[in-house]
């Protein structure tokens, strides 16, 4: 991590990913690249209906490989980037066959590696291959939820998953989250870890940097008008006045569960995620 020499309040805390030595170019693959509207929390009719979003520095989307659709055919990375709209670093990989794609790239893997998407690939790092064909153990990440459906579990900044069991045309995935899953196990993973394991430590350190990555302010719910929100009003300091936490839309909230009772996905739970206390 890097830390700065404390010339300001701000600067006294605020620490920030390391990049020399890990990045190799800063300049993105313009084929791959394109400009997207980004999320600011307000609907059809211009009003916020997610607070506190918006703004944020001017970003080009990278066009990051999630299918994995060239099967069986060596692929070779040619650059470790930063990526604005995520956590883990990318990789603009070349296939033997001429095509080029971003992919997530794992950690311990550099400029030169290469991997492989394929049935039969071995289980290294920066291989993809199906569930049933990983050992019990082995770390994953990029994981399908449906067959060719795309990666979506395991993506951000240092997390993996790991299989703990294979039965009846299933693989059991324990998540980050210590949840374990049940996935069919023809779908595809790759092997190792996301990059960036760093992620988690930095401090954002000051407003003006929270801005940039698109938070406006929060404004605490009792410094509101009683017409913004059910714990607004009164003079001064003024308990909750309602006798179970709410949001601003009058929902229930502090340890109520929200997941539907009757979710599809709740039959391929195996064992619910530990909640821990915030520290």
């Amino acid at each position: 991590m890097k830390t700065y020499k404390p010339t300001t309040p701000s600067q006294r805390k605020m620490t920030t990913v390391t990049y020399r030595g890990v990045i190799t170019t800063n300049d993105p693959y313009k084929p791959l690249t394109n400009g997207f509207k980004r999320g600011v929390g307000r609907n059809a009719f211009g009003r916020i209906t997610s607070p506190y979003k918006g703004g944020g520095h001017k970003r080009s989307y990278r066009d990051i490989d999630f299918k994995y659709d060239i099967l069986d055919i060596p692929a070779k990375i040619e650059t470790v980037e930063y990526d604005p709209n995520r956590s883990g670093f990318i990789s603009l990989v070349s296939y033997r066959n001429g095509a080029k794609r971003y992919v997530l790239v794992p950690k311990t893997m550099k400029v030169g590696d290469t991997f492989i998407v394929s049935e039969t690939a071995d289980t290294e790092v920066g291989n993809r291959t199906s569930l049933k064909n990983i050992p019990v153990g082995t770390f994953v990440y990029n994981i399908e939820l449906q067959p060719k459906g795309g990666s979506k579990l395991v993506r951000s900044a240092g997390v993996y998953a790991q299989v703990v069991a294979h039965d009846n045309g299933f693989t059991s995935v324990k998540l980050p989250s210590t949840e374990i899953r049940k996935v069919v196990d023809t779908c595809f993973a790759s092997i190792g870890e996301v990059s960036n394991e760093e992620f988690r430590l930095r401090n954002v350190g000051k407003a003006g940097r929270s801005r940039n990555l698109g938070r406006r302010p929060k404004t605490r719910a009792m410094a509101k008008n009683p017409v913004d929100h059910p714990y607004g009003g009164g003079e001064g300091a003024q308990p909750r006045g309602t006798r179970r936490p709410k949001t601003k839309q009058g929902k229930t909230t502090g340890g109520h569960k929200t997941r539907a009772p009757k979710k599809y996905s709740n039959v391929h739970i195996v064992s619910r995620r530990v909640v821990r206390k915030k520290k």
